[in-house]
């Protein structure tokens, strides 16, 4: 015999208690979300007041418009090899060799476009075709022949810098064409016009507070749907309206200055693509997995000697890139190019909220951790502090980064 209960009354999955469940989850508390995402929140904090810090002690000047844009360009070849390195760590690895791939691949273009007239776009091309050559050798060799990265790396560090001492014969070329300086040193400006400022900069901006207001909301409702926790919508729009004043600040003080630099657009499109390289990709989906549990990783099929190899492909590519803007802004190639590059690139990765042992970091996440040292090194720069007091400085930094990761896994730990 049938039954003649109503089928609608029975409590499933799509009943009323589901929605009720999402707005509850939707509305969680501002303090738990903060201190669960304590690693990645606490390094806009520490920006915001570093940035302000540094403003009250140089009465204004580091946040003028013309020491915003050299902060731009003195620093955007560390944040572009930032972007590599994160991934690398968060794969469980490290790389000591991208100062050299600098130096080399920016000593290789020297060589074509200065001793030999080649056209600036060929030895753009082939100091991109030397980093992704260096990227394949420590792959091969980490991935298929299983030596620790570090040390291949590190071999790979003094391998590099002497190849560079013998292309350039162990001395400085200069000067590149004014078409290959325009790739650091280039600004767009009046391209739609402006009354004593850049109405393109502004534009860009504009856009770019816009993309990232779509972004959250998208981001927003898609962990609404799956009951996860998020900020009340309030906040919601209280975070987005303090990100798009930020970024508004920053284009109108560019916009007074010299315009927008193609630098800058370099970097952005790179962040843009490793953004979504790394979280909406199943290659940045591996990544995170190798680093986060290696055994799980491989008995769940992910080709992790192939992921490693492709890794290190990326890295090389990006120091590449480095070399180029570096070379660019220098005019020039130098035997000592690079030096110490892979110390500031692997601090902005840890203080971006990287996990040491791996499986943890964001793009974002080592931007902002490469401008809190920019601006440290700016900001004491303009106050005339002494060079080793600097070099304290960044290293107590770094620690500090390392102690507050390590300090966080164990309240995580403890809180299980």
């Amino acid at each position: 015999m049938t039954s003649t209960k109503n089928p609608s009354t029975r409590p499933t999955a799509s009943s009323g208690s589901a929605p009720a469940a999402a707005l509850h989850t939707g509305a969680s508390d501002v303090r738990a979300l903060l201190m669960g995402n304590l690693r990645q929140s606490g390094i806009y904090v520490a920006l915001v007041v570093i940035v302000a810090l540094f403003a009250i002690m140089t009465d204004g000047v580091s946040l003028s418009p013309g020491n915003i844009t050299n902060i731009v360009l003195q620093y955007s070849y560390i944040l572009v090899l930032a972007i590599g390195m994160v991934i690398v760590i968060i794969g469980g690895h490290i790389d000591l060799s991208v100062g050299s791939v600098v130096a080399l691949s920016g000593a290789v273009s020297a060589v074509l476009v200065i001793r030999q007239g080649q056209p600036w776009w060929v030895g753009i091309l082939a100091a991109l075709a030397v980093g992704v050559a260096v990227g394949a050798w420590h792959g091969f060799w980490v991935a298929y022949v299983g030596i620790p990265a570090f040390i291949v790396t590190l071999a790979g560090m003094l391998l590099f810098r002497g190849l560079t001492l013998r292309v350039l014969d162990n001395i400085s070329l200069s000067p590149f064409p004014a078409e290959y300086q325009q790739v650091a040193a280039g600004f767009l400006n009046g391209l739609i016009g402006g009354d004593g400022y850049d109405a393109f900069t502004l534009l860009v901006g504009a856009l770019a507070v816009a993309g990232y207001a779509v972004s959250g909301f998208r981001t927003r409702v898609a962990r609404v749907r799956y009951q996860q926790p998020v900020e009340s919508f309030p906040l919601f729009v209280a975070r987005v309206a303090a990100v798009g004043a930020v970024i508004m600040y920053f284009a109108w003080q560019l916009a007074h200055a010299r315009g927008l630099p193609i630098v800058l657009i370099i970097l952005a499109v790179l962040v843009l693509v490793y953004g979504l390289l790394t979280r909406r990709t199943v290659f940045g989906r591996q990544v995170y997995a190798i680093g986060g549990n290696l055994s799980a990783a491989t008995l769940s099929g992910v080709k992790v000697k192939t992921v490693n190899f492709w890794m290190f492909v990326n890295m090389g590519f990006l120091a590449a890139i480095a070399g180029v803007i570096y070379s660019s802004r220098s005019n020039g190639a130098q035997p000592a190019a690079g030096n110490m590059f892979e110390l500031d690139a692997i601090a902005a990765a840890f203080i971006g909220g990287a996990a040491v042992t791996g499986g943890v970091g964001t793009v974002v996440g080592a931007m902002v951790g490469g401008l809190i040292m920019a601006v440290m090194s700016n900001g004491m720069q303009l106050m005339g502090v002494d060079q080793s007091l600097q070099s304290v400085v960044k290293g107590l930094v770094l620690l500090i980064a390392v102690a507050f990761d390590v300090w966080n896994k164990r309240r995580a730990g403890a809180a299980r």
